[in-house]
């Protein structure tokens, strides 16, 4: 089965194809220092995560202190259902749950958008783990993940995808989360991260079982 890596790599290659100077103008916003410096604040191995307490798509309250109660936690943010890339994630995630469960863990996700349309029925059906909405990205900014996305990325949303960020996140149209997982012990501890301001990076299931396996 292919890795995650190999499926974000395929998706960004077919919009290499088809959408040529969108591509390369993304490859040289990423691959600025500055762009890559937006990853420098979030939490680092060792430090306590924020707690919080954020809705999922029923608008019930979900703790990061009543998942921590049965032992380690996955903290995972993506940007939306409406982000490819985030779909390949959560799905590969999904396939690696019953091996974060089988080691105690929880998997929580988070994403800006409003809880009643984080994810469509069926996508629901599909996730068995928490799906949380914050949608003025403060959570992401306690983890150090909040990024401005560039006006290239939000224009490109806007005439090509016919997607406004200020409607599907519920009022905030120029921040989105550093896809970014963080594994935290029992304790709220971060003891493994990853995080790329670079959207079409996400952590591999495999790594993710691994750092609980370490525990």
């Amino acid at each position: 089965m292919p890795t995650l890596k190999e499926q974000t790599d395929a998706k960004f290659a077919n919009t290499r194809k088809n959408n040529p100077e969108f591509a390369k103008q993304v490859d040289a916003i990423l691959a600025s220092a500055e762009s890559f410096q937006s990853g420098e604040a979030a939490l680092d191995v060792g430090q306590t995560a924020p707690s919080f307490q954020l809705p999922n798509p029923q608008g019930e309250r979900v703790a990061l202190t009543d998942l921590l109660q049965n032992g380690p936690v996955v903290v995972t943010f993506y940007r939306g259902s409406w982000c490819p890339y985030c779909n390949l994630q959560l799905r590969a995630m999904q396939q690696r749950l019953a091996d974060i469960h089988d080691l105690g863990a929880e998997l929580v996700a988070i994403s800006p958008q409003v809880p009643d349309d984080s994810l469509s029925q069926d996508e629901q059906e599909g996730l068995e783990f928490p799906v949380l909405s914050d949608q003025d990205a403060q959570v992401a900014a306690e983890y150090g993940v909040a990024w401005n996305v560039p006006q290239l990325i939000l224009e490109h949303m806007r005439n090509d995808r016919n997607l406004e960020l200020s409607e599907i996140n519920g009022g905030n149209g120029s921040v989105l989360p550093i896809p970014a997982t963080f594994v935290l012990n029992r304790d709220g501890v971060v003891v493994w991260r990853f995080v790329d301001v670079d959207y079409r990076n996400r952590a591999e299931p495999d790594d993710i079982v691994e750092a609980l396996r370490a525990l």
